[in-house]
């Protein structure tokens, strides 16, 4: 049975007024397929990425990469979810902003029952970047407790949780954002140190918090305005690693550079092959369920909006007026 679907979708890429809301057909899923009805969706800058075609993907296209709902069909050979399930994802391809809509199962996971639907929907792309992040993506003499590390964006989706995550694991995070209420929002998470960045050179602050040492990672989502002076806050065998281009893709750069900054490391790491297979997506999702169930992160939704309003969710999004995370209600 074909049912219809109130999709965003955009026929060419450019500003949020491409984005178009329009009724699509969802039919039966096939194998390694569900379908799932979503109780909410949720917002990321990947999202304006493929909408502006930074990250190229054919046209027409229907965005989004994250949602959570309700099973309602499942194909052949999908053991780990049944009808009825509260399910989460972050998935390629994408096509979350919508009601319904049928995907591949593998990177989609039992939302568990403490969890909300808004805040699953909130947490599955930004907590499991946390994730990769904090747990994998690390210098060559690893992190222990009490170590620094330069985190950019600290107020955003991402940096409010990876404030709490890095509290509890005992490193001190330095948050850099745009505005002292963003930077208070960033130490109320848990960050211990913070850098208004349009009123402080953060690389000469990150040097007076570590004593002149400088930090072993840094984790950057903006690109171009922070490159430069990132690779300045590193210690010796620091590692960059970008996951993101807020501000624009990072221009070429001499890669004998990194050996004249102190024998750098550097990554430029994205969630999606860290969730290639549906047993490493699982045990990333269990890491973030148990964070978020025991309390020691918390999902904060600071915008929603209804799915017919998502270019202004998106204007929003782009001119850094959000905090925490936005999610759309179908």
């Amino acid at each position: 049975m074909t049912q219809m679907s109130p999709t965003i979708r955009i026929d060419q890429v450019g500003g949020p007024e491409m984005m178009k809301l329009v009724d699509l057909p969802v039919g039966e899923p096939g194998a390694g397929e569900i379908r799932i009805r979503h109780h909410a969706c949720g917002l990321n800058f990947i999202d304006v990425y493929q909408r502006t075609g930074l990250y190229p993907l054919p046209l027409p296209l229907a965005l989004g990469m994250e949602g959570a709902g309700v099973v309602e069909a499942v194909g052949a050979g999908v053991t780990h979810l049944k009808v009825g399930d509260r399910a989460a994802y972050a998935s390629n391809p994408p096509g979350s902003y919508s009601a319904l809509r049928v995907m591949p199962a593998k990177t989609v996971c039992k939302l568990p029952e403490a969890i909300c639907f808004e805040t699953g929907a909130a947490m599955m792309l930004k907590g499991l970047t946390t994730q990769y992040l904090l747990r994998k993506t690390l210098p060559q003499a690893g992190l222990q407790a009490g170590d620094f590390i330069l985190f950019h964006a600290a107020a955003g989706g991402v940096g409010l949780i990876a404030c709490q995550w890095a509290n509890a694991l005992g490193y001190q995070l330095i948050g850099t954002a745009g505005s002292d209420e963003k930077c208070a929002l960033a130490r109320e998470h848990g960050a211990a140190h913070t850098i208004n960045y349009k009123r402080e050179d953060f690389a000469a602050r990150v040097k007076e918090i570590t004593g002149g040492a400088g930090v072993k990672v840094v984790y950057d989502s903006i690109g171009k305005d922070t490159w430069d002076k990132s690779l300045e806050c590193l210690r010796p065998f620091g590692l960059m690693a970008s996951f993101g281009s807020a501000s624009g893709p990072v221009p070429p750069f001499s890669i004998a550079a990194l050996g004249a900054k102190g024998s750098l490391y550097v990554t430029r790491a994205t969630l999606f092959t860290h969730i290639a297979t549906r047993e490493a997506t699982q045990a990333m999702a269990d890491d973030l369920f148990t964070m978020v169930t025991s309390g020691k992160v918390k999902i904060r939704i600071d915008q929603r909006h209804a799915l017919k309003d998502v270019a202004q969710a998106h204007r929003d999004l782009e001119a850094r007026k959000t905090t925490g995370c936005s999610i759309l209600i179908p």
